[in-house]
């Protein structure tokens, strides 16, 4: 009998795809929703603002005209005590060497898109300092919530968008961020015909919007809450997107190579009342 690939399996080459399958991962959200970025060398970065209303009065001719004051205020970005998101992951020459794709390539997507990830998470998330690490969205201070306390429904997103307008934020600019099964949710709501309430726009592949503003649906925002926010108003400070640097001498002791990715930014509301946040969903 002849020999083949089935008798013989020790004499052929494993066939491997030079490719490298990722896991799925979420896409970037609060950065591509449009924040107002500004880049800095590293120090702390100060937006000024106006501060309230001044009241003007009405006068007739040669009365005293009334002086009004006006105040100023500051959003303060990347203070000298806030920390960068640094990670090395170290690899030998031989795989290096070895390996069917580019393995300093693979780890750097790998690596940036993790680094990525974890600022998203930050931003759209409920913790943080503001001093040591960047504060989440939800735990910013002085924005408008409502307390819902109750499943999520079409009412509540309403009166955020109400306190939207109350509060004379650029509608253009408003953007909801709703968890994957709060938006489901909503899109099972139907009429008394048993009529879906939302449908989708047949012009506008992919894009989903609720009273007339984009949705941003990502698992990122914590459980139980989600927001409308004036992207115009929300401004994030860049030290450093993030950068790549390969080690080459570092390891060289253990024929080694390595990767180090390092990213700092920060992020901060310029009108906290442009944040409109619903909590308590159940």
């Amino acid at each position: 009998m002849a020999l083949s690939t089935s008798t013989a399996p020790e004499l052929t080459a494993e066939q491997v795809q030079k490719i490298l399958v990722q896991p799925l991962a979420e896409k970037s959200i609060f950065l591509a929703a449009g924040p107002r970025i500004f880049d800095t060398n590293g120090s702390p970065v100060r937006v000024p603002k106006m501060g309230g209303e001044t009241d003007p009065a009405w006068h007739g001719q040669n009365e005293l005209i009334t002086e009004v004051e006006a105040d100023f205020d500051e959003v303060l970005l990347l203070p000298d005590t806030i920390k960068s998101i640094k990670t090395i992951t170290r690899y030998s020459n031989e795989l290096a060497r070895q390996s069917i794709v580019s393995l300093d390539a693979a780890l750097r997507d790998r690596l940036v898109t993790d680094v990525a990830a974890k600022f998203d998470t930050t931003f759209l998330g409920i913790g943080g300092d503001g001093v040591t690490t960047p504060q989440g969205m939800f735990g910013w201070a002085d924005t408008q919530e409502i307390e819902h306390d109750a499943a999520l429904d079409l009412d509540v997103l309403l009166d955020a968008w109400g306190l939207a307008l109350a509060a004379n934020v650029n509608i253009g600019s408003l953007q909801w961020f709703l968890r994957p099964e709060q938006f489901t949710g909503l899109r099972k709501v139907k009429d008394t015909a048993g009529q879906y309430l939302l449908q989708p726009d047949p012009t506008a592949d992919g894009v989903f919007r609720l009273w007339g503003s984009k949705v941003n649906i990502t698992s990122r925002v914590p459980a139980g809450n989600l927001a409308l926010a004036d992207m115009s108003q929300i401004a994030v400070a860049r030290d450093m997107n993030p950068t790549v640097k390969v080690l080459t001498e570092r390891y060289a002791d253990y024929d080694q190579q390595a990767l180090r990715v390092v990213a700092r930014y920060d992020a901060q509301p310029l009108n906290a009342e442009a944040v409109i946040k619903v909590t308590g969903i159940v």
